[in-house]
């Protein structure tokens, strides 16, 4: 992927990653919430923010110290 990709994707995980907080706060704010649901969700938003950061470490060069 060039930079480019990696930024527009980046941008995609981002918005999907807000979403998914947004969906779980909606869902954990009802009556009775689906423990299942809730827990596939945060799932999904852990893989998300891995994602994230492998895009963010590709865009950043290594520098050695």
């Amino acid at each position: 992927m060039n930079p480019e990709e990696i930024v527009q994707r980046l941008e995609l995980l981002r918005i999907e990653h807000r979403d998914l907080d947004a969906a779980i706060v909606a869902l954990a704010g009802g009556a009775m919430p689906d423990q299942l649901q809730l827990a596939r969700l945060k799932k999904r938003k852990l893989r998300l923010r891995d994602e994230i950061a492998w895009c963010e470490d590709q865009l950043v060069p290594d520098i050695i110290a």
